[in-house]
């Protein structure tokens, strides 16, 4: 498929999941495509990086769930923080153990899994729709019944795919992506390449074919796709044009590098920027 094919799927209203970690990873050419769509009022479940900074500047998200929103180098993602500071969506926070068995519980199609992660936290306090489970054994204790964080759409990247849907990743964390792709009806892996089934085998070991078929609806070749965060080991993250980035007024970031029909536009944009730095 193409970015625009995958987006071209999707609905306003939906919730949307997007793999990767912050700063890492990102599926950026997908999130660039939505971008260009009138795709809006989304609830948007990540471990937040420049995924959830370029939505929320947009005014996409209705409802964010995530544990945090970061740009790693740089700690806090600043559309994200202007736009809660502007009460622009609602947001519910969770620890990041608690969203990974949310994950777990919606992969495995469980309402919620007990976990003991955000007791005697105000984790318990800012989301007062969070309960609580006793053991029925004879232990009895208290656990939080952390609820299965389910999606219409999932969006990843990954180092290789095949045609086929299977993905691997060649970086050193997987970052949860095969869960956002089972908790998810649909779900859409971009690669920075697309490979024949038989040199997954090659490039990496077995644990590194991450995402399984079964679990993908539709596979993207993006190259640099993940920019400008890392797509560790085919790149870095770009720091300086994520400086650019944290520091530039959103409608003269976007008038640059996103006012484009497609992610050529975008690629060619950065490199020109690029070239005028130097």
């Amino acid at each position: 498929m193409t970015c625009d094919e995958v987006v071209g799927r999707l609905r306003s209203g939906m919730t949307l999941g997007i793999g990767g970690w912050g700063s890492r990873r990102k599926p950026m050419a997908l999130v660039r495509a939505l971008l260009r769509s009138e795709v809006t009022d989304l609830t948007v479940i990540t471990y937040g990086g420049p995924d959830v900074g370029l939505l929320a500047a947009a005014g996409r998200i209705r409802r964010l769930v995530t544990a945090f929103a970061t740009l790693d180098s740089i700690p806090l993602e600043p559309h994200f923080r202007a736009a809660r500071e502007s009460g622009a969506f609602e947001l519910t926070e969770l620890d990041e153990a608690m969203f990974m068995w949310g994950l777990h519980a919606g992969a495995n199609r469980l309402p919620f899994l007990p976990v003991r992660a955000g007791l005697g936290s105000d984790v318990m306090r800012v989301n007062p729709e969070l309960r609580t489970v006793t053991s029925p054994y004879a232990d009895g204790e208290e656990f939080v019944a952390v609820p299965a964080l389910r999606m219409d759409a999932a969006l990843v990247h990954l180092n290789r795919a095949d045609r086929l849907g299977n993905g691997q990743y060649l970086g050193p964390d997987p970052y949860f992506d095969d869960l956002f792709c089972e908790a998810a009806d649909t779900a859409y892996v971009s690669c920075e390449r697309l490979v024949e089934t038989s040199e997954l085998a090659k490039a990496g070991p077995p644990q590194s074919l991450l995402v399984s078929r079964h679990s993908v609806t539709g596979v993207v070749e993006t190259p640099n796709g993940a920019h400008f965060t890392s797509c560790v080991p085919d790149h870095g993250r770009d720091e300086a044009f994520q400086r650019l980035y944290a520091s530039t007024p959103w409608d003269e970031f976007a008038a640059r590098f996103l006012s484009g029909p497609t992610e050529g536009d975008y690629q060619r944009a950065v490199r020109a920027w690029s070239e005028e730095r130097r």
